[in-house]
């Protein structure tokens, strides 16, 4: 049976709520303690972003069993404005926010893969996973 949590994000309470599920499941899935602080980091992220351009969305968390080891799934998605320029949003330092730019960047470096989906005007989905060290 797979595991798996959906939290709406509206506040930053649900920012936290987000992050706390997901090291729960990185525990569960037997990460190091510094994959669970990488793990949480780029769900906070992608909580925050959600938040700053969306208002509203959703963290989705799933436990990932594959291959006799085990992962974490995260998938945020919103329907806010979307992303033009996927490509550049991914560029260190590029921020529409008046940012750092390090939120999307810096989540594709913390997971072991990262996929973003965006369409102007219909919102944004990023799939990312983290694995279990072996």
């Amino acid at each position: 049976m797979a595991i798996s949590e959906h939290i709406p994000i509206k506040a930053d309470t649900d920012v936290l709520a987000a992050r706390q599920k997901g090291r729960a499941l990185g525990l569960q899935a037997g990460f190091a303690s510094i994959d669970i602080t990488l793990l949480a980091t780029a769900i906070s992220e992608l909580a925050r972003n959600i938040l700053l351009y969306a208002r509203e969305g959703e963290i989705e968390l799933r436990l990932l069993h594959e291959g006799g080891r085990r992962g974490v799934m995260v998938v945020a998605s919103d329907q806010g404005p979307g992303i033009a320029d996927i490509e550049r949003a991914l560029q260190d330092g590029f921020s529409t926010s008046g940012g750092l730019g390090l939120g999307l960047p810096g989540v594709k470096r913390l997971m072991d893969s990262f996929e973003i989906r965006s369409l102007p005007g219909q919102g944004t989905v990023v799939t990312a996973v983290k694995w279990e060290l072996r």
